[in-house]
């Protein structure tokens, strides 16, 4: 939602700041939120033309009794994927804007990697018309690595024509931290158009320390998500970085590194959620719970909130964001305490769209997509998912931990039958798949996972970052098998299966990653695949389908899985599951 201020709205301006006109509107009686001084104002509020204009005493046409309530600048998130929530934009913020969150910074990487610009463009004109600033960072990393398949590779020309658009702010994560180190051209082109459309660029430093880490900042990365201990965090801080303290669905980092903020850097920290599922949204919040989270270990609330809205917005070069005072945006919340931050009223550019937890604007139908039937794979038979093993019994083994990204590599011994490998429950050892969904290619990743605890059945999606393959772990091959079939014949999604039966599926025709229907809906559905897991006795200490997905990710340590195969990130090359050692 934009402002456009034109002459005459110039000059009303200025006659409404020096009380020659009454405001469009004023909030009376509130105690405003001061997050330049982290102060608290007993002072009205005006608003002209979606614009703050004053501070003081003044008279509105139209005029709301704070009541003493707090008045605080709406909240920012400063590093999400859409496609994480699997709703479209329109239903994303009828769920992100009761939880005061009236701006964010998307990067569409995951729908890019299925389908490239057409991706990016879906998101954009998506977006458009609905009561939530989404800007957009360019996906700088498609596919991630060269390591797996994708359905698109973009390049600096296919990203060039998109900074003319208002809400393109920048180059997204650069993950393919390999490609900046040794200079790849392909990757020095995107960072180049960057700087030279004045743009952010934004970092993915996982395990970065040192040396690399210079090597990240001195081509103009700025940013990072990826910290996950204080010693990281300090060290991103230290070199001029912001540290977007991460919360989302499966990494859960704040509670590890909130201690890093100080009286004196404080302003160079700010909160995402990064990838977070409709359901964690529904249940706990957005930013909103990153802030409620960072006050329960201690963070001054005055200071949270201007982490999460003033921060934000001057990382990004929002400008017109963050603040409540002259010259900005009217972007606020009415809150009850500063405690809780219970949020009484959201306002987005002076009106209100959300009150005690109710989405209030018109709803906007979804965008009818062109972005389906994105699952392609040949027929996989019993054959094709044999880990075959040469007479040793040890494995090279994925070892999960229980919300976070990273993995351990673990060697253990396992079953083999007739030269093959075979799931044990016992052992939790299960088989696990990476089956390439977008050119036909036949090609499938094998590997072994420990952690995901199924008794039974296997899981399947295909949300598998960041190339979005299918992703497939089960107890047996008829199983996986199973789930795959109910993947092809779904459009792409999740499900859930156990024997022949399918138990819980999420259709997601939306380039397999993203729903046509509404957040209810989606909400409905991903309550019964919960339903359905428990079933399989999965474990109920993470989300195994958000676990299951980010084990395909090859630039988060230490051992994944591609369609190509098992892949050690440390050495940045493909390895063998059976293992000599």
């Amino acid at each position: 939602m934009y402002v456009a201020l034109s002459k005459i709205t110039y000059k009303r301006i200025i006659d409404v700041a020096a009380k020659r006109e009454k405001a469009d509107l004023v909030i009376k009686n509130g105690r405003v939120i001061d997050v330049f001084t982290q102060e608290i104002m007993n002072v009205d509020v005006a608003i002209v033309d979606g614009c703050f204009v004053g501070i003081g005493d003044y008279e509105g046409i139209k005029e709301i009794d704070a009541s003493n309530k707090f008045v605080s600048p709406s909240f920012i998130d400063g590093h999400v994927h859409i496609e994480s929530s699997m709703v479209t934009p329109p239903e994303f913020a009828k769920v992100v804007v009761p939880h005061g969150v009236t701006t964010i910074i998307a990067d569409p990487h995951e729908i890019a990697n299925v389908a490239g610009a057409e991706g990016i463009k879906f998101m954009l004109d998506s977006s458009e018309q609905i009561p939530l600033n989404v800007f957009i960072m360019l996906p700088s990393c498609v596919p991630a690595t060269p390591f797996e398949n994708s359905g698109s590779i973009l390049l600096a020309q296919d990203l060039a024509p998109f900074y003319q658009h208002p809400r393109v702010l920048g180059l997204g994560e650069v993950m393919d931290y390999p490609s900046v180190f040794q200079g790849d051209d392909s990757m020095i082109e995107k960072l180049i158009d960057a700087r030279m459309n004045g743009e952010k660029i934004d970092g993915h430093a996982a395990g970065l320390q040192g040396d690399d880490l210079n090597v990240y900042t001195a081509v103009g990365i700025k940013t990072d998500h990826e910290a996950v201990s204080i010693q990281e965090a300090q060290e991103r801080l230290k070199r001029g970085m912001y540290l977007i303290i991460r919360q989302g669905s499966v990494a859960k980092d704040l509670p590890n590194l909130i201690n890093v903020v100080t009286d004196k850097n404080s302003r160079r920290c700010l909160f995402g959620t990064d990838d977070k599922h409709i359901d964690d949204l529904i249940s706990e919040g957005s930013i909103d719970y990153s802030i409620r989270l960072a006050i329960k270990h201690g963070i001054d609330p005055i200071t949270a909130i201007q982490m999460a809205s003033l921060n934000a917005a001057e990382c990004y070069g929002l400008s017109k964001k963050g603040a409540i005072a002259p010259g900005y945006d009217a972007d606020f919340l009415i809150l009850d305490d500063l405690e809780t931050i219970k949020i009484n009223q959201v306002f987005c550019a002076g009106k209100l769209i959300a009150e005690q937890g109710d989405y209030l604007s018109e709803s906007r139908s979804n965008t009818i997509s062109s972005l389906r039937h994105s699952v392609k794979t040949k027929s996989i038979n019993p054959q094709s998912l044999q880990i075959h093993f040469g007479g040793c019994t040890k494995a090279n083994i994925i070892e999960i931990i229980p919300n976070s990204l990273i993995t351990k590599h673990v060697i253990e011994e396992v079953d083999i039958v007739n030269g093959n490998f075979v799931p044990s429950i016992i052992k939790d050892q299960l088989k696990m798949a990476v089956i390439e969904r977008h050119r036909n290619t036949g090609n499938i990743g094998l590997g072994i996972v420990k952690g995901l605890n199924l008794k039974k059945g296997a899981i399947a999606t295909t949300i598998a970052h960041d190339s979005h393959n299918i992703i497939v772990a089960g107890t047996s091959d008829e199983e996986i098998l199973t789930a795959v079939e109910c993947l092809k014949e779904i459009g792409g999604g999740l499900t859930v299966v156990e024997g022949d039966k399918v138990l819980a599926s999420l259709p997601l025709a939306i380039a397999g990653i993203i729903s046509e229907h509404d957040y209810l809906t989606v909400f409905h559905q991903l309550t019964q695949i919960n339903n359905a897991l428990k079933s399989l006795e999965a474990s109920q200490l993470f989300n195994p389908f958000l676990t299951l997905s980010f084990l395909s990710l090859p630039v988060i340590p230490r051992l994944k899985l591609t369609d190509l195969g098992l892949f050690d990130v440390g050495s940045f090359s493909h390895i063998k599951v059976e293992s000599n050692y």
